[in-house]
């Protein structure tokens, strides 16, 4: 028990790493099958969006960061992050191998992400953050209720107080156009399930 809580006290350092089971070249195999864009996080979400009327484009290139959802309408775009690929502080942790590949890959990750959201904001767009740990069972109801107020909320003080419409944007010539919502109105998750202690976080603007 004594080396369980020294191992929780270094990962709220943030100096704990994860044993690794795997080898460099089965771990490289395995991480190159996530995928980067429709992911399970991803589709909880938009599928609650589109059952609650919300109507958005995805994964728009012409924006900076290529937001995960873009509600044009209320100004506000949508990251839907992975807490080990984006470097999540409350969660996040590296493999026991390739320790300082890692580190410098996930610094970089979180420079990208600072810099593109700080550019959407200058350009006039709500930024919101939603964290992969956020949409566990016990939390995903509170979550996704979370985001549908901050969604609301924004549109009403954006016409309340004459807000500038965001930067429009432009697609590449090259790249196929963005997607618009299409989800099929599937349950977005299963309720919380009770046995669960996770804490609720809230999605951050």
């Amino acid at each position: 028990m004594r080396g369980r809580f020294y191992f929780v006290f270094l990962w709220k350092l943030g100096v704990a790493h994860v044993m690794d089971i795997w080898d460099k070249k089965k771990r490289s195999a395995v991480m190159a099958k996530i995928k980067s864009k429709d992911t399970k996080p991803e589709l909880i979400v938009r599928r609650y969006l589109y059952s609650r009327g919300y109507r958005y484009l995805k994964n728009v290139k012409g924006l900076p960061g290529t937001p995960d959802i873009v509600l044009r309408r209320y100004g506000i775009v949508i990251f839907i992050h992975g807490c080990f690929w984006h470097g999540h502080s409350v969660d996040g942790h590296l493999p026991h191998s390739n320790v300082e590949f890692w580190e410098e890959k996930i610094n970089r990750n979180r420079s990208r992400d600072e810099r593109d959201k700080a550019e959407l904001r200058r350009m006039g767009w709500k930024v919101m953050t939603v964290w992969e740990c956020q949409l566990r069972p016990a939390v995903r109801e509170n979550t996704l209720r979370e985001i549908e107020y901050l969604i609301n909320h924004t549109f009403l003080q954006r016409y309340s107080t004459q807000s500038p419409t965001p930067q429009q944007y432009t697609m590449p010539e090259t790249s196929t156009p963005a997607a618009m919502a299409a989800e099929p109105p599937t349950p977005y998750g299963n309720k919380a399930n009770n046995s669960e202690t996770d804490k609720q976080q809230t999605p951050t603007e």
